[in-house]
């Protein structure tokens, strides 16, 4: 790295210079989205480069999915009151995408900055204040800016895209998340048994009545003491076509993990057996194969639907470990842009617990993947012959 591109600041240590820095915010390779937009500026959104043309794509299909994703649903989540109402700007004309780029808009409506007048100078702690300053050389501090939850909307309306792309592709596929764990209290429901219909029944979005209570008086309960709770989010996808994904780089869990670790506040990833494979052998770990109808089948599932960086036609299982949300009404030790140490108490509207509206967007994050990867898988199949097969066909 070229010397003038570091610079030692406050003694501790290097940081990158920001005179030049970017912020790539860009993800997908034929499938490919660009979101935009900070948390308290005038909106938010997402721009689509590669959706075919002539999928059927309504407005409605967009907002059913921002509703679910968007505050003021419960008082679990934040209060910040925003309809979240989607507007699209190009790309669709009477209900069928054109096969041109995609632009779709939300705006901010409720948004408060004068409530975060004081962070425009002092770090939060565990949020990226401080490594933006650091990096970029200025921030939008209000609301946290494009490191906001809000960025979300643009995955999710993204995620309606892909999804009406995949259903046109692979009708039966299906794609369900659901908040598995929320601090200590877990939900029972094996993923061959969760439904849609039980997640949405409740505002936790678990797939247990009984767990769903306990689990909204957890999170009701830390929210009185100022503080927040962590979590679980499994997500299965179902249906899934065999040989999506590529055994190298681009393995399907391997461009999964990027997606959803890319999704504010998720610091974990699992696919299949996950990290409970370190304490397992080789002979119990191993998926045996068998035939069913014509069809390669295997007897277990600890490779969690994927193998050799491919899709093999069972069930995909992922879970995705989320932080407590960082923000506390609690006063707690930092140090402002002056390297003074000063202590602070938060502000604003927040999720006590991110979980119950993670689960729409880690839904979206699949869709995005998958659709990406089924669309590369064409291009393939029309240069070699080869396609990918449903998992019911032989």
């Amino acid at each position: 790295m070229p010397e003038d591109a570091l610079a030692l600041q406050g003694g501790f240590g290097y940081y990158l210079r920001e005179d030049h820095s970017t912020m790539s915010s860009k993800f997908g390779s034929s499938f490919c989205i660009s979101t935009w937009g900070e948390s308290h500026g005038t909106g938010v959104g997402v721009v689509i480069d590669g959706c075919p043309a002539k999928v059927r794509l309504t407005r409605e299909m967009i907002q059913h999915e921002l509703d679910r994703r968007r505050p003021g649903q419960s008082d679990i989540v934040t209060p910040r009151n925003e309809e979240d109402s989607v507007e699209i700007l190009s790309g669709i004309l009477n209900g069928l995408t054109l096969g041109t780029p995609i632009a779709l808009s939300v705006r901010n409506k409720d948004h408060r900055s004068t409530a975060y007048d004081e962070m425009e100078h002092t770090y939060r702690p565990s949020h990226a204040d401080f490594c933006y300053d650091a990096k970029y050389g200025i921030r939008a501090w209000a609301g946290g800016g494009r490191a906001s939850a809000r960025e979300t909307i643009g995955r999710v309306a993204a995620g309606a895209v892909a999804k009406a792309v995949v259903q046109a592709l692979c009708p039966k596929l299906e794609v369900l998340a659901w908040v598995q764990q929320v601090e200590n209290i877990s939900c029972p429901i094996p993923a061959e048994k969760v439904s849609a219909a039980a997640v949405e029944a409740n505002i936790v979005r678990t797939a247990d009545a009984a767990t769903a209570e306990q689990m909204a008086a957890a999170i009701r309960a830390a929210r009185q003491e100022g503080d927040s709770l962590g979590g679980v989010v499994a997500c299965t996808i179902r249906q899934c076509p065999v040989g999506l994904g590529d055994p190298v780089f681009d393995k399907l869990e391997a461009t999964l993990a990027h997606a959803m670790m890319s999704i504010p506040a998720c610091k974990g990833f699992e696919v299949g057996s996950g990290f409970a494979a370190a304490s397992m052998r080789g002979s119990r770990h191993n998926d045996s194969f068998y035939m069913e109808n014509g069809r390669v089948r295997t007897r277990t599932n600890h490779s969690g639907g994927i193998q050799g960086g491919i899709s093999n036609g069972e069930d995909i299982k992922l879970r995705m470990a989320f932080k407590p949300t960082a923000t506390l009404m609690l006063v707690q030790d930092t140090v402002d842009d002056a390297h003074r140490e000063v202590q602070l108490r938060g502000k604003g509207r927040h999720d006590p617990c991110v979980l119950p509206r993670a689960v729409p967007v880690v839904e979206a994050m699949a869709w995005i993947v998958l659709c990406d990867h089924l669309l590369r898988q064409q291009a393939v199949s029309c240069i070699s012959g080869t396609n990918c097969r449903y998992p019911k066909e032989a």
